[in-house]
């Protein structure tokens, strides 16, 4: 409990603004946790389902890759589906390439959800904790109006040390927040790019199976 008094002190001491960077702070970690575990659960579960598929594809069992697909809610499995489907049409390469891309488009939606939040969240943070100690030094020096000789000091020093303490918090809720912004693109463009060499082995695979990996 010692070690969280000078939080506490440091947070109290920054004024009311401080609460608002605190929900950006909880908003932002449960964007980040929940788009972590997602693109994580995504990448796992995409690449053992392709390892299940592309030997199938690869012997030309197309009713074998369609029953797999259908069994599941994947990226790969929408990507496919549309692919395999399109087979029964028409399985020219232009048309299959069509078909795949549709899929992904389908699915980049759910991939880039929320994402972009945690930039907005990191510049709130900052506008919260300038806009704190806007209107902390303002209260601080109005009050040095009103006030004794002997309390002035002390007053402009308390005014300064609430104006700064919620800087420092917007500062530190923003930094974190554009980096794990910055991580998460990372992860989701790989992410994106795995699922554009999915279709494209697809459509090697039906197209020209002797050179499909």
């Amino acid at each position: 409990m010692e070690n969280l008094a000078p939080l506490a002190r440091f947070f109290h001491g920054g004024g009311v603004f401080m609460y608002p960077i605190a929900l950006t702070l909880g908003l932002a970690l449960a964007v980040a946790i929940e788009r972590f575990f997602f693109l994580m659960r995504w990448k796992r579960d995409n690449k053992r389902l392709w390892s299940e598929v592309s030997p199938l594809l690869a012997q030309g069992d197309l009713a074998g890759a369609e029953l797999l697909t259908a069994s599941s809610e994947t990226a790969v499995a929408r990507i496919l589906a549309n692919g395999l489907a399109q087979t029964r049409i028409d399985s020219r390469r232009s048309e299959l390439e069509i078909a795949t891309e549709e899929g992904l488009m389908e699915v980049l939606p759910a991939i880039e959800r929320r994402t972009h939040y945690l930039a907005t969240f990191s510049n709130v943070a900052t506008l919260l904790g300038l806009l704190g100690t806007v209107l902390g030094l303002i209260g601080a020096f109005a009050a040095l109006g009103a006030a004794d000789a002997s309390q002035k000091a002390d007053l402009l020093s308390a005014g300064i040390s609430e104006a700064m303490n919620c800087t420092a918090f917007g500062l530190m809720v923003a930094i974190p927040s554009l980096l794990l912004h910055s991580w998460l693109q990372s992860r989701t463009g790989e992410l994106v790019d795995s699922l554009e060499s999915v279709c494209s082995r697809f459509v090697s695979s039906i197209c020209n199976p002797a050179r499909a990996r």
